[in-house]
């Protein structure tokens, strides 16, 4: 029991189910941890396949530019060794997206869901929820176990 009589009081989504140890609780944490971090990896490549298009499109204007100023020959360069360029070979940024998503992240994502689910009986944030409860100040405002 906490302060002025409240007892644990983790959601059943968020509990422990009987008989997942401490080891199976923290390696799904990790886990999850790790998914996490994949997730901002695949924000991070939406963000370079939006900032790598922008720089494209930014280059008809500098195209266009280096002709009114009398440089055909550089102009001429960027237009056809820039302008539209695979970034890797024979891909364009939303290829490399594509192919993460549907490689790499998809797969990741399988393996946390089944884990989740063979281990803990698809119970997600097991490990965060009882350091939740572990930290809160039982009692307090703004400490409350769920909404």
């Amino acid at each position: 029991m906490g302060l002025r009589g409240e007892t644990n009081s983790l959601d059943e989504e968020h509990s422990r189910p009987a008989g997942v140890n401490d080891a199976t609780v923290e390696a799904l944490g990790e886990l999850s941890k790790a998914l996490e971090t994949v997730h901002r990896v695949r924000g991070h490549l939406y963000a370079a396949h939006q900032l790598v298009g922008g720089a494209d499109f930014t280059l008809d204007r500098v195209v266009r530019l280096l002709r009114e100023a009398g440089h055909d020959e550089m102009a001429d360069r960027v237009e056809h060794e820039l302008l539209g360029r695979n970034v890797l070979p024979g891909r364009w940024t939303f290829q490399i997206v594509e192919e993460f998503d549907d490689g790499y992240y998809a797969a990741f994502q399988e393996i946390e869901r089944d884990a989740r689910q063979k281990l803990a009986g698809g119970r997600r944030h097991i490990f965060e929820a009882e350091m939740k409860e572990r930290r809160r100040t039982h009692g307090m405002p703004g400490h409350e176990a769920t909404p």
